[in-house]
């Protein structure tokens, strides 16, 4: 049997095993938490929803919507921090290098300070505002010159936006201490308290960015083997750019707009799935998915039992996880292909 064929078939079944461990740990996000429920009464509030039971109430008006956002925010972070990764070929790479988290983080605490708005849904577009403004000016500083779009400049212009919107935000925290607690869970990350109604207004973005990454799969393959491989190859490089910049910046703003600075997922998720499957981005792009999807769900449910009766902030949980991970690929050394 043809060796490809058996590496390709094993992959898919990967996929298979994946969605069901992501099902079960979608099941658990249901079933656990201060009040355990038994597998039969999460069906019963799925499919037999009534509204005179405390039990459903809570699964159906609090711990479905959680475990919707979680997923779609794994799922996205985990697809930008590959995305990321592949553009600048930066192993270590993660969507806060373009600024996102901290451009984000800036608008909020300015909406909040300046026009006293407190409302979930109003912050949200604040926020997803500013990480698609810091993104833009990451990408337009990293364009200029005659090397246009270099790895080597979108970090440094990452870095220096990160630092500056990060100061003015700590300025206007200093100057009005009465907005940190309404920024608070921005700064720890969370998607306790969340609504699917947040989630609305910006999930056909994200998912025509998570499509188009796939689209894109095979031109990001020729794309990481070098420019001058992949302009002799008749690619339009700066296209192709510009279309995983877009994804990124979709797929990481609207995640943080939702859920808050949440790091880590787009640093390791690649890691541990170019383990599993190899430098192949047809596949990297839906394992990275259903991995995200999967750890964030994970640690959201190890939230709430860290510190009960209260919850961690799931920025938290995966600080946790991640800086180990990352302490680990510093040492040991990482090539990115």
């Amino acid at each position: 049997m043809n060796p490809i064929f058996i590496r390709t078939s094993h992959k898919i079944v990967g996929i298979w095993l994946g969605m069901g461990f992501l099902f079960l740990a979608f099941w658990s996000s249901m079933a656990f938490g201060q009040t355990t429920t038994s597998p039969a009464t999460v069906l019963e509030a799925i499919f037999h929803y009534d509204d005179n039971s405390t039990e459903h109430i809570i699964m159906m008006t609090s711990r479905l919507s959680r475990a919707v956002i979680a997923v779609t925010i794994g799922a996205s972070l985990a697809v930008a921090g590959a995305l990321m990764q592949a553009l600048t070929r930066n192993p270590i790479a993660s969507p806060s290098i373009f600024g996102i988290n901290a451009g984000a983080l800036f608008f909020v605490v300015f909406a909040t300070v300046f026009f006293s708005f407190h409302s979930l849904i109003q912050l949200m577009w604040f926020a997803f505002l500013g990480a698609a403004i810091a993104a833009v000016m990451v990408f337009t500083l990293g364009s200029l010159g005659r090397e246009r779009l270099s790895p080597i400049k979108i970090i440094l212009a990452g870095t220096a936006l990160t630092a500056l919107f990060s100061s003015f935000t700590q300025g206007l925290l200093v100057l009005n201490e009465q907005s940190l607690e309404g920024v608070l869970f921005w700064i720890g990350g969370s998607v306790s308290g969340r609504s699917i109604e947040m989630l609305q207004p910006i999930w056909p973005l994200m998912l025509g960015a998570g499509v188009l990454s796939f689209f894109l799969a095979r031109s990001i393959n020729i794309l990481t083997s070098g420019e001058d491989i992949a302009k002799g190859l008749g690619q339009k490089v700066i296209s192709v750019k510009i279309g995983m910049s877009i994804s990124i910046v979709i797929l990481a703003g609207g995640s943080v707009a939702v859920g808050g600075s949440i790091g880590f997922v787009g640093l390791i998720v690649p890691h541990i799935v170019r383990s599993m499957v190899g430098t192949d981005y047809r596949w990297i792009l839906p394992y990275s998915a259903i991995c995200g999807a999967s750890l964030l769900l994970l640690a959201d449910i190890g939230a709430r039992f860290i510190i009960m009766p209260e919850e961690m902030p799931i920025g938290v949980m995966t600080a946790m996880i991640g800086a180990p991970f990352f302490i680990y690929l510093a040492r040991r050394g990482v090539n990115q292909k």
